[in-house]
């Protein structure tokens, strides 16, 4: 086992329609309006920017994205990742049937491009797992109510 290679998949059920947030993802530049951890988001070029990302352990993050994959009739979103984490994630938003909202599948493979956090990665491995679960478990709280017209941050996730 490498403990400098994160393999991360999650599903997230949502009661919104499948296009309302895939067009949320699509808008990275709106996540620090709902996801608390995502702390700055800034436009580098027509298809990349880098965001600034904070969670519970006390490190920041700065990762390039570049957009690889925009599928809207898939439902699929992917982006390449450099900087503090090298690799790639992707977002899978389907619908779960009519009138019941929708799936989304992240997942995601990484290494982190951060110095300490590679010489941190084997006695720190489950927190570092532990940290990104409840990033994204406050990620999927803060868009539903992001979507429900609650503000995103401030109601859903605090």
């Amino acid at each position: 086992m490498d403990p400098n290679h994160y393999r991360f998949r999650g599903v997230w059920r949502l009661t919104a329609p499948a296009a309302a947030v895939y067009a949320a993802l699509e808008d990275v530049r709106s996540y620090p309006l709902w996801w608390p951890e995502i702390r700055e988001v800034r436009q580098t070029g027509a298809e990349s920017g880098d965001v600034v990302i904070r969670a519970l352990l006390p490190y920041r993050l700065v990762v390039g994205l570049e957009a690889r994959r925009r599928d809207p009739a898939a439902g699929v979103l992917e982006a390449a990742m450099r900087g503090d984490l090298d690799g790639w994630s992707r977002f899978t938003v389907t619908a779960d049937g009519p009138g019941t909202g929708c799936r989304v599948l992240f997942e995601e493979d990484t290494r982190p491009g951060k110095t300490l956090l590679r010489r941190l990665a084997l006695p720190l491995h489950p927190l570092f797992r532990a940290n990104h679960a409840v990033m994204m478990h406050r990620g999927r709280r803060g868009l539903a109510g992001y979507l429900a017209g609650g503000g995103g941050r401030g109601t859903a996730n605090r």
